[in-house]
């Protein structure tokens, strides 16, 4: 493909750029004197490998590019994930119902007043949002519940890991098909710095007028990101 021209080009080149990600390890590096004692040893160093973030906008999770995140999280191919609010909710969404095809030409007005939402040429049912918002909202309660007994402040990365936990314990059918299941049963971390920007921070600001105070630590989550960012030995 590097050789096609055109887009083909660009995608042969994305292609040899990820299977380099793969395939790299720290002993294809020399040995440098600030190097730490454990990462002197060359066990150690063919062990270990790239640290790999992927990052992804909410349409991919809504669309049939969420198979593949999730086949890459499943099988550990990548080392962290950052994204949005709707690339988070929109996985658990397609859990708990359909998603339609539709067209891009379809009028939202006239979609909207049949309870229907259209996301570029996908259509979604109001009651997927109200599923959504059902499944949540139990979550929500009960971290409010331990942060109120054991003073412990929630980041989103948390949070996140906790609805993988959640579809586990409800014990969903389908929860294999979810990106974020296989984040939590392989420990990946997923940072979304703008978590409340979505169906999810609904759910938590209509859930504050009945039991108002709980708290979604994001300057930890930061933290967290730039320290793994800080101490990879190579990242991409």
């Amino acid at each position: 493909m590097i050789h096609t021209g055109f887009q083909a080009t660009a995608l042969g080149q994305a292609i040899d750029t990820v299977n380099a990600m793969i395939k790299w390890r720290l002993s294809d590096e020399p040995l440098e004197k600030e190097d730490e004692e454990a990462f002197k040893d060359p066990a150690v160093r063919e062990k270990t490998r790239a640290t790999i973030f992927l990052g992804y906008t909410s349409n991919m999770a809504s669309c049939g590019m969420r198979e593949y995140i999730c086949y890459l999280c499943q099988h550990g191919m990548i080392s962290t994930i950052v994204t949005t609010t709707g690339g988070i909710e929109e996985d658990i969404m397609k859990l708990l119902a359909h998603h339609y095809i539709g067209d891009f030409s379809l009028d939202g007005k006239t979609l909207r007043n049949q309870g229907l939402n259209r996301l570029g040429n996908l259509i979604v049912p109001n009651n997927n949002y109200t599923l959504l918002e059902s499944w949540f909202k139990p979550l929500v309660e009960q971290m409010h519940k331990e942060q109120n007994d054991q003073g412990k402040f929630f980041t989103p990365s948390e949070i996140i890991s906790r609805i993988g936990q959640k579809m586990e314990d409800d014990k969903l059918p389908n929860r294999e098909e979810s990106i974020y299941y296989w984040c939590y049963k392989n420990n990946i971390p997923v940072f979304c710095p703008a978590f409340t920007d979505g169906a999810l921070g609904d759910v938590m600001y209509f859930d504050s007028f009945n039991n108002p105070g709980f708290i979604v630590d994001i300057n930890a989550d930061l933290r967290k990101l730039n320290d793994i960012a800080r101490v990879a030995k190579k990242s991409g």
